[in-house]
Formats: C-alpha cells, structure tokens, sequence
C-alpha cells in the first residue's frame, strides 16, 4: 500500500505550501482585522494558474483531480483558512462541470452541449481570472419536493421560473462565502413545475452585478472572518439558458452520486491544525515573531505537545483514506469512511487549536499571534454541512444497525 502522494500533486503540494507561507500568512492578521475579502490571495493564485487548479489540462488548467484538490487546499489553509474555505467553493464547482461531471449519466445530446458550455466558463476562469462562490446554503430551508435529496437534508427554496431564452429566479441565500467578490455564482435553484424534483433541480451561473442581485446584511462574524459570507437575495433575476452550470436535473442527481463532494471543507480544517501545531511548537522554541523567550518548561509540555500530534495524524489518515476512496456512487462503507472522517476532523480541529493555545500559556491567547486566530476559525467547522458531527452520528449508528437505508 502506497499512500505517498504522486510526484505531479507533491509538485502542486509544494507549490501552495510556498504561496500560503510566503504571502498568504504575512496578510492574513489584517484580513481576519478588518473582516476584508482577501483579493491580494487570489491575484497570487490567479498568477500562479492556481485559479485553474481544478480545470482540465485540455482546456489549459492544472488538472487536478478532487484527491490532488484536497491535499493542495490543506496547504493553502495553512496560510489563512479563509482563503482557502473561499477557494474550495470556487474549485467544487470546477471539479462538477469537469470530472464529477464526466462519470454522471448523460444523454449524449446533454453531455455535448455541457461540452459546449463548460469550455466557455473554463476559458473565462484560465484566460480571465475568473471564479466563483457557490450560494447553497438557505436560512429557510422550506418545501416538500425534494425531500428525497437525503444528503444533508437539503431543501430548496429558490426557484427558477422557465421562460424564453432562460428562467427567472427568486430566493435567498444565507452565508455566501465570497459575498459580493466572486464575479459569478453557482447558483442552486429547483424549476417551477410538476415533474420528478430531481428533473428540475438547476445549477446555474449568476454574475454578481447582474439585475435583482444583492449582498445585504453586515458581516462582523467570531471566525473565518475573511471568506465574507453575507447573504445573496435574488430578485426577478433574468438568467439565459446558456449560464447552466450543469445540464437540468443533473446537480441533484450528483449531490446524491457523490457524496463526498463536501467532504473538500474538511480539507481547510486540517490544514487549520498543522498550523496551530506547528505555531505551537514556534512559540514555545521562540521561534514566533514576537514570542516570549523558549520556555523553561518545555521539556514538561513534551507529552501535551505529543497529544496534539496524535490527533493531528490520526484525523490526516482517516481523511487522506476517505478521499483517496471519493467516487460517483461510492459503496456504502466508503461513505461511513467519508462521515467518519468529517466528524473527526470537525471535533480534532477544535481541540488541537484550543490545547495550542493552553500549552503556549495565557500570553498566546493575545490576538499578536495567531494561535488566536486559529482558535477561532476552528469554531467554524462545526457548521460544515452536509455531515454536521449530530447528523453523522445519528446515520453511522443506523446504517451499523441496519435501521436506515444508504441513500447517496
């Protein structure tokens, strides 16, 4: 068993490690300061073709593939996990129009003109710098026609009215993470009518200044306070045809396929403790800009130190397992992997950024270091849908007993 990562994604590995610690960690404080975007992180990664990361070769992006995605975003979260929480929605939606998309059942006459589509908006993305947020989430999450969506429990409440040329869309999305920043959003939307819910699920491309788009509501949030997630209403918004992301009835389809495709935030989160270990470990040798001299203790906070790591390694394996195992309709121990490994990472993470702070002693928790920060960021992956640590419990333990059926 191999579980060393190719020389092609240790390459890309290498490359987002030197961007998240040479630029993206020196900014990160003011961003997390002034709850800004951090555009200055994403003009580095549009320069380095990051941008691209998820775009096929053949449409000249770095083509990586959902694994090599989730072992670059750790990186990037390393640097400032707000970046890096932003940009994971940005390359979900490149990884559902490319190879998500290539292992979904299609008509040949839906599969040729995705084709058509997705060539267009990766053109845009490698030649333009372009990127995108991804407005899932609903504060109300209301009506019955997708009850079947199981993953997640998710419900739809925008609505896509057909008409010529394209549909009308209304509705409200809460936590929109590049909230008036991203310059296009993967809209999510069920179509007025009377057929099969999943036929009529949309997932469609929505510019941020296009007519009835908003971003209203402050945004002064306790962590991850650069991803800037204010609320998107949409109002009588005009959208044409041509901006499907994904064919009609495909995004539901896919958000059953392939569970695991929200298992990618988990990545950020990772990331979030390897740097509240290894800014641990800088404090305490006085290595931390600022940091009191080395600890006469140190050798005392050894087995603490080493409790860090063990949680640190632990959830990293699981992880790294339930990644390499991601697939459209994955069998049903990979997706108890898949849960598995979300909750661990969500309760590891918390614990390993609050025990930084402990072992460094009172001074750490001033906001001059970032162990801070990381404390509280960390608090945000307990808000991680599909797989909330309650809802994953409650479905591993049916599907042990047999109580539940495996729905994908």
């Amino acid at each position: 068993m191999d579980l060393q990562p190719s020389a092609r994604q240790r390459e890309l590995i290498a490359l987002a490690r030197d961007l998240a610690r040479e630029r993206f960690a020196a900014r990160a404080e003011r961003h997390d300061r002034d709850a800004t975007f951090p555009f200055d992180d994403y003009a580095d990664l549009r320069a380095e073709g990051f941008l691209g990361l998820c775009v096929p070769e053949r449409y000249g992006g770095l083509g990586a593939d959902y694994e090599t995605y989730c072992l670059v975003a750790e990186q990037i979260a390393q640097g400032n996990a707000s970046t890096a929480l932003t940009f994971n929605m940005h390359c979900l939606v490149m990884l559902m129009m490319g190879p998500i998309a290539d292992a979904m059942a299609m008509a040949p006459a839906a599969r040729a003109r995705h084709e058509t589509l997705r060539a267009a908006r990766y053109r845009e993305v490698v030649e333009d710098g372009a990127f995108y947020g991804q407005p899932h989430s609903e504060p109300v999450e209301h009506g019955e026609t997708d009850a079947s969506l199981a993953v997640g429990g998710r419900r739809f409440g925008t609505t896509a009215r057909k008409v010529e040329g394209g549909y009308i869309v209304d509705g409200r999305k809460f936590f929109v993470s590049l909230g008036g920043a991203a310059p296009y959003y993967a809209t999510p939307a069920i179509r007025l009518g009377d057929e099969p819910w999943i036929e009529r699920t949309l997932y469609l491309k929505v510019p941020k200044d296009a007519p009835g788009v908003s971003f209203p509501g402050e945004w002064d949030p306790m962590g991850m306070r650069a991803t800037v997630s204010r609320d998107m209403v949409l109002q009588n918004v005009l959208v044409p045809d041509e901006a499907e992301v994904l064919p009609p009835g495909l995004f539901g389809a896919m958000y059953n396929a392939f569970p695991h495709l929200f298992l990618s935030f988990s990545a950020t989160f990772l990331g979030l403790m390897q740097a509240a270990y290894d800014g641990a470990l800088a404090y305490l040798t006085g290595a931390m800009p600022r940091a009191p001299m080395p600890h006469a203790e140190l050798a005392a906070k050894g087995p603490a130190v080493a409790e860090m790591l063990l949680a640190l390694e632990a959830a990293r394996a699981l992880y790294w397992r339930a990644v390499s195992e991601a697939r459209v309709d994955p069998p049903p121990d990979a997706v108890q992997r898949a849960r598995a490994a979300h909750v661990t990472v969500q309760r590891a993470v918390v614990a390993v950024t609050q025990e930084a702070i402990r072992v460094c002693g009172g001074r750490a928790f001033l906001k001059r270091y970032p162990l801070e920060r990381y404390a509280r960021d960390a608090r945000a992956a307990a808000l991680m849908r599909p797989w909330t640590q309650e809802l994953a419990t409650q479905q591993a333990w049916e599907a042990a007993l047999g109580l539940g059926t495996q729905r994908h």
